[in-house]
């Protein structure tokens, strides 16, 4: 089962990751507050299963997505994978796992 976590980064942010089976899977950007974090994590929530969340890329670096709002905002980015294969199984997991995810913070 996947789980939202909620940590502070090294600016002091308010940040969530998403875990399934101990890997993290997607990771938001830093929030001013525990409530606008607890937003952001109903917003992945709500868009996770939807195919259309997705945008997907490539780089020198690896294979990565984000999940978006219909709006093009990101809600959360994923890590870089070695191949798209690797990749898509990552955004099914998210698909999969987030809309149920626990929140607990770290």
């Amino acid at each position: 089962m996947g789980t939202f976590e909620l940590f502070q980064d090294d600016n002091n942010d308010l940040c969530f990751r998403l875990k399934v089976n101990g890997k993290v899977l997607l990771t938001s950007e830093g929030f001013s507050s525990r409530a606008e974090a607890e937003e952001g994590i109903e917003l992945a929530k709500r868009l996770a299963p939807e195919a259309r969340s997705y945008e997907r890329s490539r780089s020198d670096l690896g294979h990565g997505f984000t999940l978006q709002t219909y709006e093009g905002d990101v809600v959360g980015t994923g890590e870089l994978y070695p191949t798209t294969t690797a990749r898509d199984k990552a955004i099914e997991a998210v698909k999969d796992e987030a809309a149920e995810a626990e929140v607990v913070l770290v």
